[in-house]
């Protein structure tokens, strides 16, 4: 049974939804039954050059566990078809560089943290040259780069080819992906430090949103954004908060955030906290007047008649490609009435020469896709993008946008084609030009349906009638999640 989008949920206080060390072992235990007999290697970030730089565990390895510290490592041997035993390799206590990073966990500690047996990372060298020695085949998580042969070697690249000399023949095969696809079903503690993280984001967005006047600069409200995320317990913002008003509203992840806002200018708020790590990603566009013009109206209203298209087709047991669809056929027709493209379905030529390769003329003004999964990471793992389709635990954004950038006919191929097409389209391009758009929400499916979390005004009414109401001054802040925040490890 197909359960509707849920798009009033009732006020409750939220748990913080710690991860325990039983789930993060059955994590484990997950990903030893999808690989066969060998020694499998997981291996966290490392160290930044400076201690003075701020160190973010890699997802993969947070997720499998729970360890924050730098230049950690796991290993598990399999065999017959069981885990015959874990180690935990973290750096040893250490108080003369101590004094300059904080304390370390060290090698007793690591054991009453996490369940698994500790050693030093000292050690993780000869451990592994001992199993390759075995003959049995390793299983890696990693950081592996991009796969450019003429790109320097990663850390992790270098150290497993130190072993790989020693021992000709070992097989390594990296399982990144596999250990993405499990992250992409979140459980239900993940679920709720989703929702902590999203009601973060919608407390920085409702501070904001009425302070927006034109003569005020972007880096003013990001301040006062990233401020809201950690007095009210955020550990940072999930990515590169972006603030761009007038012609940075149409570059999709602006960050400058340096320029004065003007009087006719829309500002787009695309924002995010991280609560323990989990991420959030909301956005919102709003007018420095207060008011939308007439333009900004028509644009404003197609991108949240594509969300809201999108939305109805957010079901559990749907296909996730029936978002996209809806999502297009919207902004494809609203496009037409607009005058920037000649019909839903129309071409232009996208590279020139002797055989121009066609691509769709909406794509000249929405090019990014409708949204992606969040967790960990902002853009993190989907299981509907392995599946295709929506089910309990998924965790994702629709955020379709319009951007019409002053100088887009000049950037295409000249072709008789696009000459053609541009002459169509120009006067359209002139008066909705600077014009950018995005409205972006979080959802995450439960055995329930599918929830909207991140409630926020979004429609034109609502956001004139925030934005009408002005700043209160700063909220108070949440003392329940502040004061809980040093219960979750």
């Amino acid at each position: 049974m197909k359960v509707r989008i849920i798009f009033a949920i009732a006020f409750v206080p939220l748990a913080l939804g710690a991860q325990t060390q039983q789930e993060f072992a059955a994590r484990r235990v997950d990903l030893a039954a999808k690989l066969g007999d060998g020694v499998f290697v997981a291996l966290g970030g490392h160290e930044p050059p400076q201690d003075y730089l701020t160190f973010e565990q890699i997802p993969s390895f947070y997720y499998l566990t729970g360890f924050k510290e730098p230049d950690a490592a796991l290993i598990m041997i399999k065999q017959g078809g069981l885990v015959r035993g874990a180690t935990m390799f973290v750096q040893p206590k250490q108080p003369s560089r101590e004094v300059w990073t904080g304390a370390r966990i060290g090698v007793d500690g690591v054991g009453a943290l996490t369940g698994i047996r500790g050693r030093s990372t000292n050690d993780l060298s000869n451990v592994l040259d001992s199993l390759a020695a075995t003959g049995q085949k390793f299983s890696v998580v990693g950081d592996f780069g991009t796969g450019d042969s003429t790109a320097a070697r990663t850390p992790d690249e270098q150290l497993l080819d130190r072993v790989r000399r020693k021992h000709a023949g070992l097989k390594i095969t990296s399982v990144n992906e596999l250990v993405e696809q499990l992250r992409g079903k979140k459980s239900a503690a993940e679920l709720t430090l989703i929702r902590n993280a999203v009601d973060l984001t919608v407390r920085a967005h409702k501070q904001v949103i009425p302070t927006v006047k034109p003569g005020l600069n972007e880096f003013e409200l990001q301040a006062l954004i990233e401020y809201t995320f950690r007095r009210n317990g955020a550990d940072r913002p999930s990515f590169s908060s972006i603030v761009g008003s007038g012609p940075n509203t149409t570059t999709l992840h602006y960050n400058a955030n340096d320029r004065f806002i003007g009087a006719t200018d829309l500002v787009v708020m695309d924002i995010g906290a991280s609560f323990h790590g989990y991420a959030a990603d909301v956005t919102r566009t709003v007018p420095a007047s207060g008011i939308f013009s007439p333009e900004q109206r028509a644009v404003y209203q197609i991108v949240r008649d594509a969300q809201a298209a999108a939305e109805r087709q957010a079901t559990v047991g749907n296909p996730a490609r029936l978002m996209n669809e809806a999502a297009n056929s919207v902004i494809t027709a609203g496009l037409t009435r607009l005058g920037l493209i000649e019909f839903p379905g129309a071409t232009y030529d996208c590279v020139g020469g002797a055989a121009p390769r066609q691509c769709e003329q909406f794509r000249l003004f929405y090019m990014h896709g409708l949204g992606h999964g969040i967790g960990l990471e902002v853009h993190d793992p989907e299981q509907f993008d392995i599946t295709g389709t929506i089910q309990p635990g998924s965790a994702f954004t629709i955020e379709p946008g319009i951007y019409v950038r002053e100088h887009i006919l000049e950037e295409i191929p000249d072709t008789p084609r696009n000459r053609e097409f541009a002459a169509k389209v120009r006067s359209a391009v002139t008066l909705y030009k600077n014009i950018g758009v995005r409205i972006e929400d979080d959802y995450i499916a439960t055995t329930n349906g599918v929830e909207w979390v991140s409630q926020l005004p979004r429609e034109i009414s609502e956001i004139e009638a925030m934005m009408k109401q002005g700043s209160a001054g700063v909220a108070a802040r949440d003392e329940f999640r502040v004061e809980k925040y040093r219960m979750i490890p």
